[in-house]
């Protein structure tokens, strides 16, 4: 596997670094930037810079590359492979209601003969992250793992765009399909954050919209927990998180929801996945030394599945949550994960409005939030394949 990242900066965009070289055509490139970078971004001179490559990639709430973080930047990350195939699979969605049946018509668009892998790469804004997740688990083989992310607009929360072989758009998904018996690819998923106050059970919602807890209005409930947060509102919701789960007083971890918008007319808050009736819901609030950690759990959880081969590519997506927490701290997460792969994996990725992933090998895909999810590539010698 070969690997040449290009950093992009300023107005107008200039290339500021360079990072390994290909010696033939690109089979992949990832491209994550700013929303306005992206949408400036001509894919004209991206296909003439990779004509033979599948060119995906998203706005973002901020752009890794290597152990660096940046906002408002463009990165392009062109992978040559030694034997893996790439196919590109992609759909688009007007309305939140359609992601269901876009999850199953990008696994459909995939042959299955040969698939290890699936990333995928969606609107941030007009999907329904568990919804998309699902319609992928239901039509692809059950050994497949899924992993990728939701883009991201900043804080802004108004536009998010994804490049799926095409200029950058709202409402498109991605999906790359990985193929070759010397392909190994690890994952994992880790957040950090620490619940705090009682229980309460969600008894009013509408697939990835809540509407009351304990049968009271949610957002009034929330806007009293955040006491002079609540101004700020949907940014300031990032650093107050809900955790799920089905059973109250659980001690294990559950999934993750963070906010996308508040409706003050319906007195509802509308979240990246689903916030089902009858399960309880906790708020959780940020440990920084926590959140390091969980990146750099996140980056141990990958190598187990790589079966000792090094991890050549990795790419990152954490929640834009995280980053408005972290702050000035925001690259020791990304630290964290150079420390655990070593100088040898190349890094990238960004900060997202959603995660895709297992929570663990061999677990089932699910979206998280307020995660940071780690998916690495290695290719081994034909001997060991």
């Amino acid at each position: 596997m070969e690997i040449e990242q290009q950093l992009w900066l300023g107005e107008p965009l200039e290339r500021h670094a360079i990072t390994g070289k290909l010696s033939g055509p690109a089979a992949l490139v990832l491209v994550f930037g700013g929303t306005a970078q992206l949408a400036a971004t001509r894919f004209e001179a991206l296909r003439d810079a990779f004509p033979a490559a599948a060119i995906v990639g998203c706005s973002t709430a901020g752009e890794i590359f290597g152990t660096s973080v940046f906002d408002g930047a463009l990165t392009t990350t062109a992978v040559r492979f030694a034997d893996t195939v790439v196919k590109l699979a992609k759909t688009r969605v007007d309305q939140p209601e359609q992601s269901l049946a876009a999850g199953v018509e990008l696994a459909r668009q995939l042959p299955r003969a040969g698939l290890a892998h699936v990333l995928v790469l969606s609107d941030g804004l007009h999907v329904n992250g568990t919804d998309l997740v699902e319609g992928l688990r239901q039509e692809l083989p059950e050994n497949v793992a899924v992993t990728g992310g939701l883009s991201g607009d900043g804080t802004e929360f108004k536009r998010t765009l994804v490049i799926a072989d095409g200029p950058a758009a709202t409402g498109a998904i991605a999906a790359v399909g990985f193929y070759g018996g010397r392909l190994r690819v690890g994952y994992g998923s880790l957040g950090g954050w620490d619940p705090f106050g009682p229980d309460r059970l969600v008894t009013r919602s509408r697939d990835n919209v809540l509407f009351e807890l304990d049968g009271q209005s949610a957002l009034a409930l929330y806007k009293r927990y955040l006491g002079e947060h609540a101004a700020g509102l949907p940014a300031t919701g990032l650093l107050f998180p809900l955790e799920l789960h089905a059973v109250a007083g659980s001690k294990e971890p559950g999934l993750v929801r963070t906010i996308l918008s508040v409706n003050e007319e319906e007195q509802s808050m509308t979240f990246a996945g689903d916030v089902p009736e009858g399960v309880y819901a906790r708020l959780m609030k940020a440990n920084f030394d926590r959140l390091i950690e969980g990146a750099s759990g996140a980056a141990e959880a990958t190598r187990a599945p790589l079966g000792g081969a090094a991890a050549e590519l990795a790419v990152l997506i954490s929640c834009v949550g995280r980053k408005l927490v972290l702050k000035q701290r925001v690259e020791e997460e990304v630290e964290s994960v150079r420390e655990v792969l070593g100088d040898g994996t190349m890094l990238t990725g960004f900060y997202s409005y959603g995660e895709i992933s297992p929570a663990v090998p061999l677990a089932k895909c699910e979206l998280h939030n307020q995660t940071m999810t780690i998916t690495t590539f290695a290719e081994v010698p034909e001997s060991i394949a």
